[in-house]
Formats: C-alpha cells, structure tokens, sequence
C-alpha cells in the first residue's frame, strides 16, 4: 500500500512571514495539528501546534497578560519552524513512512510532488487507522497470531 492511499489530502498551508498570530487563529478553529509552510508554493517546513504553544507566552488570553506576552504573536513563522523536514512522495509505501516515524523525531511527514509541493501529510494516525481498515477486511489474518 502507498502512503497516497491513506495520507490526508487537505493541507492546510502558511507563508513563512506569517504572524503566530494567524497561526494561533488556524490552530484555535481545527482539529488537525500540522502546517505546512511553503513560500512560492513549495515546502519549506513544517509547524505544529506544539513549536507554537512552545514560543508563546502562557499568559496569552489570561487577565495577567501583559504587552510583552502579546508580543510573542507577533513572532513569524520561519521563527519557530522545522525546516528541511523529511518527506515522502505519494508512491512511497506504507513501511517508508513506518522507517522515518521510527528514524526520526517526527510527528508527521509531509508529502511531495517532483517539484516539492505539498499535495498531502500523513501521521501515524493515518498509519494505524490503514492497519486497523485492513485487519477488518482480513479478519483471519489478524487473529492468526498464537494459534496452533
């Protein structure tokens, strides 16, 4: 199986002069944690919703927030961002992705045409929900293990 079968399709893209402030706006009305930051369209990096938590002052929404916590919205993406993150194109198989989750520290793999556009990402949530989809349709093959 490829990794264009179960990736997720809908990219949700930022620029890399954008504030965290409408990087906060994203995050704060979905439900996915990844973006993808592209300049010119083509990826540069990714941004989730933990580097954004990371680089902002606690403090944002509270009643003590002071001018200096409102400040840190005004951080830029390229900022705070992973850069030159690992990537899969759609053909790639499903282990490829299962080695980079494994090889690396990374929570999603953006996926790339030959021109480095992003056209999907998959996480392991992707990856688990493919492997459970598989074992319904295959129900004998899941229960093999520790049978004589």
């Amino acid at each position: 199986m490829n990794v264009e079968k179960i990736m997720s399709k809908r990219v949700v893209t930022v620029e890399m002069d954008d504030s965290l402030k409408v990087v906060k706006g994203i995050f704060d009305n979905v439900r996915f944690h990844h973006l993808l930051v592209v300049e010119l369209g083509k990826l540069f990096g990714v941004l989730s919703d933990r580097d954004l938590l990371k680089a902002l002052s606690p403090n944002i929404g509270t009643i003590i927030e002071t001018a200096m916590d409102a400040l840190t919205l005004d951080k830029r993406v390229h900022q705070i961002m992973t850069r030159k993150p690992v990537t899969l194109t759609p053909s790639a198989g499903i282990y490829d992705a299962i080695e980079i989750f494994n090889n690396h520290n990374v929570s999603c793999i953006p996926v790339v045409d030959d021109e480095n556009k992003p056209v999907g990402i998959i996480s392991w949530r992707d990856i688990l929900k493919a492997i459970k989809l598989k074992r319904s349709k295959h129900p004998n093959n899941a229960n093999q293990q520790g049978h004589s």
